[in-house]
């Protein structure tokens, strides 16, 4: 008995030691203390957003000769830092994006840091959000068009088991959470009518009526608000 106490004290003062226990109250002080002069280390030199532990680097530049010239620099810098505070970056996760408009090209670009290389991708996901290099939130809307399919499934699968009041409860948990994160950003986009058809179709589910029936009145009857609203 006292062998196992002594290892299991041990084994938590190894995870105390080498860092602060993850799930702990006072980790993510500690994690932002720790990395509070990292936005200094670009200052003027890039736009940093941290959120957690996720962090942006945005860099612009119309000429590409400065542009490639500041993503090198930005890069040595954040690799320094990394390397005098003891920590190191994930390239894994780490991704290049490039937002273009229909006019502009793209500039071909190679990042390599510490026998890695990062090329330009076309679209990454941020914070639960898909975002490609021309906004235009095809891959998004895509994704979100599946995961509405599968919450339209499941309402008529059990809608004749199930009260009206319960299926509209169950919306808001599956379908109506999902079309409302982010929508301040893709909603504009001409591909989320796509996903407005999907949300007429459940609530003609919940309320048993045809499809070719208007949902003006049903929306108000369940006082959900439609996609445009």
């Amino acid at each position: 008995m006292k062998d196992s106490k002594h290892n299991k004290l041990t084994s938590t003062w190894e995870h105390v030691k080498h860092g602060v226990l993850q799930g702990s109250v006072m980790g993510p002080l500690l994690f932002l203390i720790y990395i509070n002069d990292f936005p200094l280390t670009l200052n003027k030199k890039a736009s940093l957003i941290l959120f957690a532990d996720n962090t942006s680097i945005v860099i612009s530049n119309a000429n590409p000769e400065e542009f490639k010239t500041s993503i090198n620099t930005v890069m040595t810098e954040i690799t320094n830092w990394v390397q005098s505070n003891l920590l190191t970056l994930n390239f894994n996760e780490t991704n290049f994006l490039q937002f273009l408009t229909k006019k502009n090209k793209e500039f071909k670009i190679q990042i390599s840091t510490s026998n890695s290389i990062r090329t330009n991708i076309n679209s990454t996901k941020f914070l639960g959000l898909i975002i490609d290099s021309q906004l235009s939130w095809g891959e998004q809307i895509n994704t979100l068009t599946s995961k509405l399919n599968k919450a339209c499934y499941a309402i008529r699968a059990i809608k004749s088991c199930m009260s009206p009041e319960v299926l509209r409860t169950i919306y808001f948990s599956y379908a109506h959470s999902a079309i409302s994160y982010g929508i301040i950003f893709w909603g504009n986009s001409h591909l989320s009518t796509d996903i407005f058809k999907i949300q007429k179709r459940i609530i003609r589910l919940i309320t048993n009526t045809g499809r070719c029936d208007s949902c003006h009145e049903l929306f108000k009857q369940l006082q959900i608000l439609p996609l445009p609203s």
